[in-house]
């Protein structure tokens, strides 16, 4: 019966080629356990760039990651690393202890703002506590609002940060937002992101 089955005009087949060699076992693609941590900048133009970092330091913090976001010319609360904040049990903001936002170079503040050594002393109190925090490696993301800002106005060094950022943590993501950030700085970041106005 199984003689019928064949079809005598149908080529017969022949042995099968021989297999090739086995390829090797490639171990399965996994998330890595300890993550390459970014640098990352957002800068636009004019001031504006925090709402959209601020969401997603949020999120992570909600998500249970460690969060530190350092705002350096947002003053008006006279908050100070003393009074910091902490939002979802994860997140700690910090601001200079100024009576106002700091919107000019040290001393331009007028009569109710901060003297200059006043405000120098706050920003520079900011990122102290921000440079630990970053050299501690106790975080997993780092918010650095308004840096560029802060150095072009004179309250930070470039070269301070970036001796900071050369030294922080494999794991750890940083953020800096604001106008006026140095080349040398965009020269550094793994993303940059640009905000325009559409217009």
């Amino acid at each position: 019966m199984t003689a019928s089955l064949i079809d005598p005009g149908h080529p017969r087949r022949t042995a099968a080629p021989a297999r090739p060699e086995p390829l090797a076992l490639v171990p399965p693609l996994r998330l890595v356990s300890q993550p390459e941590g970014l640098l990352q900048i957002h800068t636009a133009p004019f001031r504006g760039s925090f709402a959209a970092v601020f969401s997603q330091a949020l999120r992570s913090a909600g998500l249970g990651s460690r969060v530190l976001v350092s705002q350096f010319l947002k003053g008006g609360v006279e908050q100070g690393p003393a009074g910091s904040l902490t939002l979802c049990g994860r997140l700690e903001w910090l601001r200079p202890g100024t009576p106002h936002c700091l919107d000019g170079p040290p001393g331009s503040q007028g009569e109710e703002g901060a003297t200059a050594e006043e405000a120098l002393e706050a920003v520079a109190e900011v990122w102290e506590v921000s440079r630990e925090r970053l050299l501690k490696g106790d975080l997993d993301l780092l918010v650095l609002d308004e840096l560029g800002l802060a150095i072009a106005l004179g309250y930070l060094s470039a070269e301070a940060v970036i001796e900071a950022l050369e030294q922080r943590p494999a794991h750890l993501d940083v953020i800096l937002t604001g106008p006026s950030m140095p080349a040398s700085l965009m020269a550094m970041a793994d993303q940059v992101t640009q905000l325009r106005r559409g217009g």
